[in-house]
């Protein structure tokens, strides 16, 4: 009988309170995370500057706040939790991406939130940046992997890692 593995999605993470500087709006901590490069696919890459710039180059982008996170953290996620993440990132793109209706909607977040699973092929716990850029065929992203050790990214509360806030 085949073993299912468990799913992974990335969840936001903070550090510091640097994220609050860098980003006009910083992602929560402890909310799922995709990448989001889709929301610079209409910019013209002369026209970003500051926390937008910024946002683009390295930020992963918060499920919930629609903010945006330097790192993110492997997690487990259940099902329950992919199919979540896949209706309000769709409800996002109808309401703030011009989406011409939800199915189209569902179909581009259910790729996205595949793409940030794959992502996932560490063990949990690994943080994960990203660093992208305009090129002559789109945007290139590349992923970077951290392994803390010792540390523990699942956690039953968000929290901002060495804080009790």
């Amino acid at each position: 009988m085949p073993v299912n593995k468990p799913r992974k999605l990335p969840r936001a993470v903070r550090l510091d309170d640097s994220d609050g500087q860098v980003y006009a709006v910083p992602a929560q901590p402890g909310e799922w995370a995709v990448p989001g490069g889709f929301a610079f696919l209409d910019h013209d890459p002369s026209s970003l500057s500051g926390k937008h710039l910024q946002a683009f180059k390295s930020g992963f982008l918060g499920v919930g706040s629609f903010g945006r996170t330097t790192l993110v953290a492997i997690t487990e996620a259940s099902e329950a939790d992919f199919r979540s993440v896949v209706d309000q990132l769709a409800t996002h793109l109808v309401d703030h991406y011009g989406a011409p209706d939800l199915t189209a909607a569902m179909q581009a977040a259910d790729e996205e939130v595949n793409y940030a699973e794959s992502l996932c092929e560490y063990e949990v716990n690994t943080l994960l940046a990203v660093e992208r850029e305009f090129t002559v065929d789109g945007i290139s992203e590349r992923f970077k992997k951290f392994i803390p050790a010792g540390a523990e990214w699942e956690q039953a509360k968000p929290l901002v890692y060495g804080k009790d806030s």
